[in-house]
């Protein structure tokens, strides 16, 4: 079997790929906190060593060659700061993340974004998922405010009384390019150990910004035009599986 549609087929396979990824850059422009994923492909190469080497090619190891997706890391980039005056929106201003209780007792991380208090009554991300500080909100509170410091204070009772009720912490990750993204913009470690907890403002977790979103690192020009160049990409594929297309037709009309 010609090899070109082996070659052809896996760079197809990995720049449809390459794609999905960058459409999902594209998709969640306006997802606050978003981090964009960039595309790393690996050349896969098995080449004739002698003569001998000639029945690989005839028992279909050729298509061993080519190019294929390796990896689509996450690009951590701060985002821009977007002052929303919503006082249940949070953002940090730095590389730190916010520790969520997920289910079974997961840590999730979170970049942050718009607060609730959830049906038990903490405060939690928008989809409800408690913070890790599992902080209960008093019922009759009118307001909610974080500090930098990550001090939560509630306005509660007629006479407008304030009390703390409690701290955020962020998180710094030893190895951010091992965390694997769960969805919902929420991230998981492989190991607990690459996490360490700190106060906002210390080792370069970053601070707290109330009132605010971290907008998208995913710009729309650059998204664009690495979908030009894959496209491109994906086109040159095709031709190399067309080209093959073309040479095996012509040994067909050989033998006749």
């Amino acid at each position: 079997m010609n090899g070109a549609f082996y070659i052809g087929a896996i760079g197809l396979d990995a720049q449809q790929r390459a794609l999905e990824v960058v459409a999902n850059n594209v998709a969640n422009i306006n997802t606050a906190a978003f981090k964009r994923s960039t595309v790393q492909f690996s050349e896969l190469v098995a080449p004739l060593r002698d003569r001998d080497d000639l029945v690989l090619q005839q028992t279909g190891a050729s298509h061993l060659q080519g190019v294929t997706l390796g990896a689509a890391p996450i690009v951590w980039s701060q985002g821009a700061m977007q002052q929303t005056g919503q006082p249940m929106d949070l953002a940090i201003n730095g590389d730190g993340f916010i520790e969520l209780a997920g289910p079974s007792g997961r840590s999730l991380l979170w970049r942050g974004g718009t607060l609730k208090i959830n049906s038990d009554g903490y405060l939690a991300a928008a989809s409800g998922v408690p913070l890790r500080a599992m902080i209960s909100v008093p019922q009759g509170t009118s307001a909610i405010t974080i500090g930098s410091d990550g001090a939560v204070t509630a306005v509660t009772g007629s006479d407008s009384a304030t009390q703390q009720i409690g701290q955020i912490d962020l998180v710094t990750v030893k190895s951010p390019d091992m965390l694997a993204d769960t969805g919902n913009g929420y991230y998981e470690a492989d190991s607990e150990s690459q996490l360490t907890t700190v106060k906002p403002g210390d080792e370069g977790a970053g601070v707290l910004v109330q009132g605010s979103l971290e907008g998208s690192n995913a710009q729309l020009v650059d998204e664009m035009t690495n979908i030009l160049l894959l496209q491109r990409a994906f086109g040159a594929n095709a031709q190399v599986v067309q080209a093959g297309d073309q040479l095996m037709s012509l040994v067909n009309q050989l033998r006749r």
